[in-house]
């Protein structure tokens, strides 16, 4: 079992370490209970079926907390809290915490509203293994921001960069902040991922299955920083892919189900585009 409590000097993430997290989903094909905004639920399901890993759909009360255990890892998506689905996450976050399964939290559009808000900042005493969004939504749930524009950021990756480091530090959990160039960090190291495309920000749903993504990753690492980077890269190089022979968003999405399928480590070797900063 992945443990969040290993931490690895920075300088040895690599992009071999990357291309080996990639085979080592292939051949585990992670099973992650995805508790999402019904907006993505479908796209994010086939990303991880197209990276080799195994969606499960469960996110309903009594069902979502007995199930998290069962699982090799957990998403939970604050995009649409329809229902009784904050009871399911609640359940599945503390159920996953007791059970030493790794799980992230996405706390989209967190900040003024009144629902999300309070539930992402309560879901945090369950302790996420990892938490990512836009840098708006990492602000606000470090308590260093206003919210963003619904799902849209208005602050820079950079100027969110001390409230992720601060939360990811208080949390004790790694933050991985989306943006032109992704910023990731558990508080003390700070990593940054360059590979992607700007067509990821115009399909419904490409960052939220890169939350899927993460805990796949995160299911099969014995260190989250290392998953959590591993994931950006494997996303990002397989968008690069997809952006190639896209002809707008539409082509996009579904080359990027197929550029995920495709993706080989060492396509990762020769590609990733990563650095450690200062």
């Amino acid at each position: 079992m992945p443990s969040s409590s290993i931490s690895i000097p920075a300088e040895a993430i690599t992009a071999e370490t990357c291309a080996a997290l990639l085979d080592a989903v292939r051949a585990a094909t992670p099973l992650v209970q995805c508790l999402t905004n019904h907006v993505v639920s479908g796209f994010t399901a086939n990303v991880l079926l197209a990276l080799g890993a195994a969606p499960a759909m469960v996110d309903i009360p009594d069902e979502a907390g007995a199930f998290a255990p069962v699982a090799s890892g957990v998403l939970i998506n604050l995009g649409t809290l329809g229902g009784r689905q904050p009871e399911a996450m609640r359940e599945a976050a503390a159920a996953a915490h007791a059970a030493g399964t790794p799980w992230l939290l996405d706390p989209v559009a967190v900040g003024a509203l009144p629902v999300r808000t309070p539930l992402a900042a309560e879901l945090l005493g369950a302790h996420p293994t990892l938490i990512r969004g836009n840098a708006s939504e990492i602000a606000a749930l470090a308590g260093a921001g206003q919210a963003g524009r619904g799902v849209d950021a208005t602050l820079s990756v950079d100027a969110a960069s001390a409230p992720a480091r601060e939360l990811a530090g208080r949390a004790q959990t790694v933050v991985a902040v989306s943006g032109p160039v992704d910023l990731i960090t558990d508080g003390s190291a700070v990593l940054r991922v360059g590979n992607g495309h700007e067509l990821l920000t115009r399909v419904t749903g490409a960052g939220c299955a890169l939350g899927a993504v993460m805990v796949a990753f995160a299911a099969v690492a014995d260190d989250p920083l290392t998953a959590a980077v591993a994931a950006h890269c494997a996303y990002g190089v397989a968008a690069e892919d997809a952006a190639a022979g896209a002809a707008g968003p539409g082509s996009f999405a579904v080359a990027l189900l197929d550029a995920l399928a495709a993706l080989t480590p060492d396509a990762l070797v020769g590609r990733v585009r990563l650095e450690v900063a200062r």
